[in-house]
């Protein structure tokens, strides 16, 4: 976690870039995300040059090449050499100079910049530099300077600490998924490092940072768990994966899709901050023609955009023919199973719209699942899971592809640690660990039958089939209801009219003493 010192300054700075004009969250984290980026590409220079010297190599770095590239009267004009585009020099700039330095110089050369082994560099041909005031740059660069960018888990926790900011929501449905939502579906999935995890909607890639960390957390041993003396504590290490373990990590394991540029280019660089340096993400709309992927993921972890359309030409035509339909939320359902490898397994958060909709389209998508999957899990959650982004009502499906469904747990999650209102503040209610705990405890063995009134409970395939389908858990749940016991009419009456004979000897006392007074 980060220090308080460390929050003070972010929260600082977003304030600036606040009053210096730039009111977008998304945008204030690009422009940011920009910086890291220049940051870390000079760290990485520094450390071959380090490299090179000890071995006794020549070595040019990028921002060598740059200028050997460029025509001579153009360095001349623009009166450059490479320490003008290294962090390391430009951070000891004055402010106006550092800010003409950006625009005219370090800009335009990120811009063309192109690195193979990096996802986001590939993005920032389309970057655009926003930040209009001096002073807010150097603001800006003096903080990230004063952070340890070495340590990964110092990254990772500056990076979330900024995404949690974006409390707005975006088009189509689009809003963050809270992290210890996140998290609690990760938990449930329980992915290992064998696994080829994807999120075709992956925003800011939550689910596979959480994944990332969960899986270090799982293969680290015990003594190798230590706190340093800034009070990190240091166990997301992974020291129990082998070689080839460690290459499929890096190179194979996480996948994505993002349509939204913005959001492609902070994905790629919330994954990079996390030590993922190579991860798989494709910027394409997954339920285009454009991506044809099958059978291939093991793990589907996802939150799709709710209550988006897409036009009906553009819609993959395998998708088509499983769900005749423009609804986004429904279409994510056959894709999920679409590339899902046989025996994969799914967790994807759905409005409640999806579990009990009477459209053919719905009834169809519930039916698939049912019927050619293991649908394991509903979860359902209260609407103010979302909140301030949004306050539907929202439920988690788990389900293994060619499985066969028998019968389905059902959860009714009715806190999750904050208020459910917009202010979403701590509280000490909270289910997810009970979720966590029943769920692992009831796949283990399904002939635990608790009574219907619970938060859990088991309902067999033959009910849900009878219903039509239906997945919402109110079709399914027993109320209890108390019993209240009424009065007889008389015993009614008689204290009725106990009530009025106190009512007008009140009255004859009241009068009495005010003729008194007279």
């Amino acid at each position: 976690m980060l220090n308080s010192e460390i929050r003070s300054k972010i929260d600082r700075l977003w304030d600036s870039f606040w009053s210096g004009g730039i009111s977008n969250p998304l945008t204030v984290v690009e422009q940011i995300s920009y910086l890291l980026f220049i940051k870390k590409l000079d760290d990485s220079e520094i450390a071959k040059e380090k490299k090179a010297k000890r071995i006794r190599r020549p070595y040019t770095t990028v921002f060598e090449k740059y200028i050997q590239d460029m025509d001579e009267s153009e360095v001349t004009r623009l009166n450059l050499n490479s320490d003008n585009l290294r962090w390391s020099e430009f951070v000891h700039y004055d402010t106006e100079n550092m800010f003409k330095n950006m625009q005219d110089k370090v800009f335009p050369f990120l811009k063309s910049y192109s690195d193979d082994d990096s996802i986001f560099a590939d993005q920032m041909k389309d970057a655009v530099f926003l930040i209009q005031k001096p002073s807010l740059l150097y603001e800006a660069v003096q903080l990230i300077s004063s952070i340890n960018l070495d340590d990964n888990d110092t990254n990772g926790d500056l990076y979330e600490y900024l995404l949690s900011k974006l409390a707005t929501a975006g088009v189509n449905g689009q809003f963050r998924t809270p992290r210890h939502i996140i998290n609690m579906m990760v938990e449930l999935m329980d992915p290992d490092i064998n696994d080829i995890i994807t999120d075709p909607s992956c925003g800011t890639a939550g689910f596979l940072v959480s994944a990332s960390e969960y899986i270090l957390r799982k293969y680290t041993d015990p003594n190798s768990v230590f706190t340093d003396e800034d009070g990190i504590l240091h166990d997301k290490i992974g020291d129990m994966i082998d070689s080839d373990g460690w290459e499929h990590y890096k190179n194979k394991m996480f996948n994505a899709t993002e349509f939204d540029p913005s959001m492609f280019r902070i994905a790629a660089m919330n994954l990079m901050l996390h030590g993922i340096e190579n991860p798989q993400i494709t910027q394409v709309d997954a339920l285009s023609s454009q991506y044809d992927e099958e059978d291939k993921y093991s793990l589907v972890l996802a939150n799709p955009p709710f209550k988006g359309s897409i036009d009906e030409g553009d819609i993959n035509k395998s998708l088509r023919s499983v769900v005749k339909t423009k609804k986004t939320e429904l279409l994510f359902l056959a894709l999920i199973d679409r590339i899902l490898d046989m025996g994969g397994r799914g967790a994807v958060i759905v409005p409640d719209g999806v579990l009990f909709g009477s459209s053919k389209a719905h009834k169809d998508i519930r039916k698939k699942i049912v019927e050619e999957c293991e649908l394991r899990a509903v979860i359902s959650m209260p609407s103010g899971v979302f909140k301030p982004y949004a306050g539907v009502s929202t439920g988690i499906l788990i389900f293994t592809k060619g499985g066969q469904t028998d019968k389905v747990w059902f959860y009714d999650m009715q806190n999750d640690g904050y208020s459910l209102d917009d202010k979403r503040n701590e509280i000490e209610a909270n289910d997810i660990p009970d979720i966590i705990e029943s769920f692992k405890k009831c796949m283990d063995d399904k002939e635990l039958e608790p009574e219907k009134k619970d938060k859990w409970f088991f309902v067999d395939k033959s009910e849900i089939v009878d219903n039509g389908y239906d997945l919402s858990i109110n079709k399914y749940k027993e109320i209890e209801y108390e019993e209240v016991v009424y009065e007889a009419p008389e015993v009614i009456m008689e204290k009725i009219e106990k009530l009025e004979m106190g009512i007008l000897e009140d009255i004859k006392a009241l009068k009495k003493m005010v003729n008194g007074h007279e």
